[in-house]
């Protein structure tokens, strides 16, 4: 199936009967740091903690009630398997999420809270895709992959459509990719509203198998070894990388190490606590301040749910002696510091 700007907008009157537009806010102090004019669109803010629940509500909207009362299987390491529990809990149908047995107990126990039931199977994210394949052929649930899926993919876009409503003279928005459907949406939104406004794609380089398929224009498969669950994809999902491939202005990538950085900056300059994910494309803009310099920007926090792993990060054990740690970068060849508490 082939996506349109039409059914993000058909995806957003879905959406917005069950949740408000999320926040777009700038802040002094993030501006600063960064070297340029930056909004923040607080997907932290949903009822899940990320944006993946737009997602999640379309699809349950929109399947027949035959195919809700088989219920629905899919696999995830986080944010798309609460978005599935919470749209089937709302929706009344059954669902079941396949995740890596070493997923996070926190992000597990959020699905189960939502009445989902998890399978923990696979030491990999892939591992626990052939394992949801095979509980929904013997089922007869519906298979949703969490990239391939279309109706999830207008979902996600309706965040990309709420910016350009709101501000749409932005010079570019930052979008983290894990499997692609948030950069694909906002390839679709910005060519629709805003066409003057670049889609720039950031990914972890431990995991940059949807850089590396980007780039090479063909399904790529690439080691998966970020710690940063929501980007953690081992490979390129076909439908977000057709449309990216003619709408991302460019993709970077970014260390796990720049993305904990992001965050705490999140966290003193913005008064947000963001996931791995949610902050990359803070990340982005930290790394090459020679290509956002003077623009307009847009980040998307995807998601606030740092599981206690992520939180202990949020303190700088470099800085651990100290009652009040910083942490310094360099803007435009000047030195900006700023506190990591």
């Amino acid at each position: 199936m082939e996506l349109t700007f039409a059914d993000i907008q058909a995806a957003h009157d879905v959406v917005r009967r069950h949740l408000p537009p999320t926040p777009l806010w700038s802040y002094p102090l993030l501006d600063r740091a960064l070297g340029t004019s930056v909004l923040v669109k607080h997907e932290n803010t949903q009822p899940v903690g990320a944006f993946k629940v737009r997602g999640g509500l379309t699809l349950l909207d929109a399947l027949p009630e035959a195919d809700r009362a088989r219920g629905t299987v899919t696999w995830s390491t986080g944010n798309h398997a609460q978005s599935m529990a919470y749209a089937s809990h709302l929706y009344g149908a059954r669902c079941t999420v396949v995740m890596p047995a070493n997923a996070s107990p926190d992000r597990a126990a959020a699905v189960e809270a939502w009445g989902g039931r998890v399978v923990l199977t696979g030491a990999t994210l892939e591992e626990a895709c052939r394992h949801a394949e095979r509980l929904a052929a013997d089922s007869g649930a519906r298979l949703v992959s969490p990239g391939d899926t279309p109706e999830l993919l207008a979902g996600v876009g309706t965040v990309y459509l709420e910016i350009l409503q709101q501000r749409p003279e932005v010079d570019v928005i930052v979008v983290p990719v894990g499997s692609g459907t948030g950069a694909a949406g906002a390839c679709l939104a910005a060519g629709a509203l805003a066409p003057g406004c670049a889609v720039i794609g950031v990914q972890s380089a431990a995991s940059p198998a949807a850089h590396d398929s980007w780039r090479a224009g063909e399904l790529l498969a690439r080691p998966n070894r970020s710690t940063v669950a929501g980007l953690a994809t081992g490979r390129g999902y076909a439908l977000p990388q057709r449309v990216m491939r003619s709408g991302l202005a460019d993709f970077l990538l970014v260390t796990d190490d720049e993305i904990g950085a992001a965050r705490r900056l999140l966290a003193t300059a913005a008064h947000t606590l963001a996931e791995g994910a949610g902050a990359a494309g803070i990340a982005a803009v930290l790394s090459r301040p020679d290509l956002f310099a003077g623009r307009s920007v847009a980040v998307v926090c995807t998601g606030g749910n740092a599981d206690r792993s992520e939180l202990d990060t949020l303190v700088d054990r470099r800085e651990q002696d100290e009652p009040l740690a910083t942490a310094g970068i360099s803007v435009g060849g000047q030195s900006v510091t700023f506190r990591t508490f």
